[in-house]
């Protein structure tokens, strides 16, 4: 079973976009052969839940997240993976403190003696 790779998050309702998250859930439950009942226990759900979200309906996001783990498929959370980066406002604040740090400003000349030549 393929899925259509090209969705357009953007222009979905929210509505459409949990329909979309629970058909996802159950061609995984599905691929593993899994019945809703077996992964509701996995979860620590009741088979309740994973009905509800396979139908389309909202749950929590910590259940979204019991069902992934049980699915042995958090990796489709690594888009949300947050890197350390600086706004380039911030960067060049720091740029402007260390040139005024290495000004050379406070720095004597070296002190050369008469080596006699």
């Amino acid at each position: 079973m393929t899925g259509n790779t090209n969705i357009e998050w953007a222009h979905m309702t929210d509505s459409a976009i949990v329909e979309q998250l629970g058909r996802y859930i159950r061609r995984l439950r599905l691929q593993q052969d899994t019945s809703q009942a077996q992964l509701a226990e996995k979860a620590g759900l009741n088979r309740w839940t994973i009905s509800k979200i396979e139908n389309g309906e909202p749950v929590t996001l910590m259940s979204l997240i019991q069902i992934l783990r049980a699915l042995n498929s958090l990796y489709v959370l690594d888009t949300f993976q947050v890197s350390e980066e600086i706004s380039p406002l911030a960067y060049a604040k720091l740029k402007k403190q260390q040139k005024q740090r290495a000004s050379g400003k406070s720095n004597p000349k070296p002190n050369i003696k008469d080596l006699g030549w």
